[in-house]
């Protein structure tokens, strides 16, 4: 049986169900009279498109595959583009459905496309990896790439559902799991110090992906997701505290070159970073700061780039000049206070965020 959680925003709410072995077709049914654009990348696809396209089909929904290359690369306007003239291939008008089957980079890219082909269509999220799971999928931010950062074009648009299958986890790499784990413990560290406290007890059933566990941990993560989204859709002030560990985790991608770290391996060290950060600025105590590094390992996580890395403090701090949380060439951090309490819009000065850097992470 399926578990709803409700995205409460007015006339834009939307349900989150999450269960295993879901009916897309029936979800989907009140829909039937929609074509329905897939968009997936090519490792997702190849797992899970003809499965999800045979479902729609056979209930008599136009269906269309639109793939895109794998890799946060892809999340580019050239491939904005691309998707453009699919949906215009494949008839879509604005009772069309954009369904983003994948991991975070797909639901980006295909939301944005949804967001702004002929002006707005409606769009459905089916995440496939466990950061989507627990974290991009649900919320309604969409956005690409450009050279300077990431993330730097967008726009908030909330799909009309999301709809967890757990069983499509059964493929992802071990990697690409435990890079969703960094996300996971996030919310612990900004919301839920009993939840925290959770994933250190049970880190090793977490990391064997324990059916029951994993089911609860999601379902939680996304409980504190649709609180905070409902508080501040469009991230105006209290959202901002999922921006935990992404600032400097922004920065590591794009110095490191996207493909080096996951997001969520380069969440992991920002996390770190944020939270030896947050002892010396906001007072947060060493040993809940140790804690949230330990965790990290524990789950298979890194806390800094490694010996091998040649990646100097300055090249980091002209990166994060480029983030679009920065004000007045000033980036901005969320910190911590104590477990389960964060702190938005900390501007901390240069020798600071370097001594730190210097001191924690090289």
């Amino acid at each position: 049986m399926a578990t709803t959680i409700k995205v409460k925003l007015a006339e834009r709410s939307y349900p989150i169900n999450i269960g295993r072995g879901l009916s897309f077709a029936s979800i989907l049914g009140e829909h039937s009279d929609a074509r329905v654009m897939v968009v997936s990348d090519s490792n997702v696809d190849a797992l899970h498109g003809s499965s999800v396209c045979n479902q729609l089909s056979a209930k008599g929904i136009v269906c269309a595959r639109a793939v895109v290359p794998a890799g946060e690369e892809t999340k580019s306007l050239k491939w904005v583009e691309f998707l453009y003239a699919q949906a215009a291939s494949a008839g879509l008008d604005r009772n069309a459905l954009i369904v983003a089957l994948g991991g975070g980079m797909v639901g980006d890219l295909a939301g944005f496309v949804a967001a702004t082909y002929l002006r707005g269509v409606r769009f459905v999220q089916i995440p496939t990896s466990l950061l989507a799971l627990v974290d991009s999928s649900v919320g309604g931010k969409t956005g690409i790439n450009l050279e300077q950062g990431k993330n730097l074009v967008g726009v908030f648009y909330q799909p009309i559902e999301v709809d967890a299958d757990l069983d499509l986890l059964k493929t992802l790499p071990q990697r690409e799991y435990i890079s969703g784990l960094a996300e996971v413990v996030k919310y612990g560290v900004i919301w839920d110090a009993s939840f925290f406290h959770l994933l250190e007890k049970q880190a090793d059933k977490l990391l064997k992906r324990d059916a029951v566990l994993l089911e609860s941990v999601i379902a939680r993560c996304c409980e504190i997701k649709a609180e905070v989204v409902a508080m501040d859709e469009r991230e105006i002030g209290p959202r901002a505290i999922l921006n935990f560990g992404h600032t400097l985790g922004h920065a590591l991608e794009k110095v490191g070159g996207y493909g080096r770290w996951l997001h969520g391996e380069a969440v992991s060290m920002g996390m770190h970073y944020a939270a030896q950060l947050s002892v010396k600025v906001e007072g947060f105590a060493r040993g809940d700061a140790d804690r949230v590094s330990t965790l990290l390992q524990v789950l298979g996580l890194p806390i800094r780039p490694g010996a091998d890395v040649k990646m100097s403090w300055s090249t980091l701090r002209d990166s994060m000049q480029a983030d679009k949380k920065t004000l007045k060439n000033r980036p901005r951090f969320v910190l911590s206070r104590k477990l389960g309490a964060a702190v938005v819009g900390c501007e901390v000065d240069d020798s600071s965020l370097g001594e730190v850097w210097n001191v924690c992470c090289k």
